[in-house]
């Protein structure tokens, strides 16, 4: 379960009403007792509702009705309902739709990567990686969760993962750095990335915990596995992550080649979906 900070809210409402309501103060009937519904308009994975919800609690309104983050629901189904005040419901409306709808493209995404490669392997990891917009990350992660795939990296304090980008700063492309780490940073597993498959298996020899296998194709993903699989029992074996292009479409293909873990961040680009919103006067507010 995660928290929903008051900050995050306050965020919301300052970004988007800094001042307020203009229209429905100004219209002069946000004292009136409404009542706001959120009804599924396409096939979906529920998403940041947890935060919909906080945020009209925040502003004043009473959660009737709150579809968890992580559910699969059909078009035409209702995800979150809410009465209370016509201006803290108009405060709130845009705001907590449009979050709705872009969690829910990113999780529904997810969801169909982590289906299509499971259908193959069921213990196959789907890893998203950190490429949400900044000051977005939090709200990502909620999101690519509630479609069943997990973190790549949630920021660079907590992750051990070397870029060819680093090599380049050492000697013996970084092989002996690589070693090293693995002894001062016990406690962590450590991940190589590489390009090709003779740089991965130039690395075997470093006992790297995982080989990022960046934009390798089927080919040559299958080639290392194959080769990985003809090592003495005695040696260590890394866990093979596909990372680039892993989407819906070539997930299963991937982990068919061999990899335990696909890395990707297309969830981050899939089209929002859609949901449709009605908002109705009640002749009072319910004593809830």
């Amino acid at each position: 379960m995660f928290h929903v900070p008051t900050s995050l809210l306050d965020a919301i409402l300052a970004e988007d009403a800094p001042c307020g309501d203009l229209t429905t103060r100004a219209l002069g009937f946000g004292g009136q007792g409404a009542r706001i519904s959120f009804t599924a308009r396409m096939p979906q994975v529920v998403a940041c509702s947890e935060v919909a919800a906080a945020l009209f609690r925040y502003v004043g309104g009473h959660v009737c009705f709150s579809t968890p983050s992580g559910q699969w629901m059909p078009a035409g189904e209702q995800i979150l309902q809410v009465e209370g005040s016509a201006d803290a419901l108009f405060l709130a409306w845009k705001q907590a739709q449009t979050l709705m709808e872009w969690a829910g493209g990113l999780a529904s995404d997810a969801h169909d990567i982590v289906r299509a490669a499971r259908v193959v392997r069921p213990d196959v990891v789907v890893a998203c990686t950190r490429k949400a917009p900044p000051g977005m990350r939090g709200l990502a992660i909620r999101s690519i969760t509630a479609g069943g795939a997990v973190v790549h990296r949630a920021g660079l304090s907590e992750t051990v993962l070397v870029f060819p980008e680093h090599r380049a700063f050492l000697p013996e492309d970084g092989r002996a750095a690589v070693k090293h780490l693995k002894q001062s940073l016990p406690e962590r597993k450590i991940v190589v990335e590489v390009t090709s498959v003779e740089e991965a298996m130039a690395f075997l020899e470093t006992e790297a915990d995982i080989l990022q296998l960046e934009k390798f194709s089927l080919h040559d993903v299958k080639k290392l596995r194959t080769f990985l699989n003809g090592l003495a029992p005695n040696q260590p074996v890394p866990l093979l992550a596909a990372a680039g292009a892993v989407g819906p479409d070539n997930a299963a293909d991937y982990v068919r080649a061999g990899a335990s873990i696909l890395v990707t961040s297309h969830p981050y680009f899939a089209r929002p979906r859609d949901i449709q919103v009605s908002i109705q006067p009640l002749s009072s507010i319910c004593d809830h």
